[in-house]
């Protein structure tokens, strides 16, 4: 507990006792998640609901994307704002998703089609919703608010699942309050980077959505033959993402890259999202359906990573002590490295009948 007097007032500021936290937060709310659902998530595939000619083709998308996701907020148009809305409601109830997920994106707490996004979505389709995508998360206060008002929604509508909430991190205050976004709920699924925003809630010098920038680097020294130097291009990201993925690791929440938003540039989209897999982003955004592929293919482990791992487990059932390896040793904490790889195989082979035969899983 603290307080702060400045200017007068006196605040104080409290947390909310471990024994309530996952109490629902509405009479006849489900209990809240003690553990994020286990799923794979490789890709969110965004579509537009307020377009039909997209929206006849999801039966065929379905089941080739991890997770998908009806987009209401950014790039759909002030006068489509209710048809995208209705259009969501539409594609949730005249589809089976299976082991696809499916969110949606809402339009942000302060605009005026948030409140009705909610109230329609979850009185329809509630039951077949499973994370609702909340942009420019400043602070908890945001996530406490969406958490009640999904408590009273799923008790007024009879929602039997939980439903999710996925933050994303579009302003320098969401990024300062990372740790306090990441624990403000059970029902919190995880967050993702948005680096349009987020570049000019910054003022940062750059208009491309992800990926890096060509001048943002570090320039070699000078060379004695008077040649010219190199200038080695750097992620204008990489602190966001790793200060993202450390605050979901911490309280058991997933992260993901956002957006990358040339579609002409194959090549630095895989590059991109291969730096958030490494650094443990579990999964990233596709707006283009070329974008699908690159992402499976970066967020599935590489088969001989999973072959390697494989022999690590083998060689170490338990865990514990230290074993040789193709020369290399390995002990418990490359055991548990071994472990992140596997688990996350066995998830994709579930999904990829390919895949699991190269994995041998």
């Amino acid at each position: 507990m603290s307080s702060d007097s400045g200017n007068g007032v006196t605040r104080t500021m409290t947390t909310k006792p471990s024994k309530k936290f996952f109490e629902p937060l509405a009479i006849g709310a489900p209990l809240p998640n003690r553990e994020v659902p286990v799923a794979l998530e490789r890709m969110v595939h965004f579509f537009p609901p307020h377009l039909e000619k997209i929206r006849a083709k999801l039966p065929e998308m379905i089941p080739q994307v991890d997770v998908l996701l009806g987009n209401l907020e950014d790039a759909i148009p002030a006068d489509a704002k209710e048809a995208a809305r209705k259009g969501f409601i539409a594609a949730a109830k005249a589809n089976d998703f299976g082991s696809t997920g499916l969110w949606t994106r809402v339009n942000c707490l302060n605009s005026p089609w948030f409140l009705d996004d909610m109230t329609e979505i979850v009185g329809e389709v509630g039951d077949k919703l499973d994370v609702v995508m909340l942009p420019k998360v400043e602070g908890p206060w945001d996530i406490h608010y969406l958490d009640q008002l999904l408590a009273q929604l799923e008790a007024r509508h009879g929602i039997k699942k939980p439903i999710q909430i996925h933050a994303i991190l579009e302003t320098a205050l969401g990024v300062a309050n990372v740790e306090a976004i990441a624990a403000a709920s059970p029902r919190m699924h995880g967050m993702s980077l948005g680096p349009a925003d987020l570049a000019a809630s910054r003022g940062m010098k750059t208009t491309r959505v992800g990926g890096g920038h060509p001048s943002y680097g570090v320039l070699e020294d000078s060379r004695a033959d008077g040649g010219a130097r190199t200038l080695f291009q750097q992620d204008l990201w990489h602190y966001t993402v790793a200060k993202m993925v450390d605050a979901c690791q911490a309280h058991g929440l997933k992260a993901f890259y956002g957006p990358f938003g040339d579609f002409s540039d194959d090549a630095a989209c895989e590059a991109q999202f291969r730096n958030a897999f490494l650094l443990g982003c579990v999964g990233a955004w596709s707006l283009h359906p070329k974008q699908i592929d690159i992402a499976k293919k970066v967020f599935s482990p590489d088969v001989a990573e999973v072959l390697f791992a494989k022999r690590i487990l083998d060689a170490m059932p338990d865990g514990t002590g230290a074993v040789m390896i193709d020369g290399k040793m390995q002990d418990d904490a490359t055991w548990k490295q071994a472990k992140v790889i596997v688990d996350l195989a066995r998830r994709v082979a579930a999904r990829d009948a390919a895949l699991a035969e190269a994995y041998g899983l």
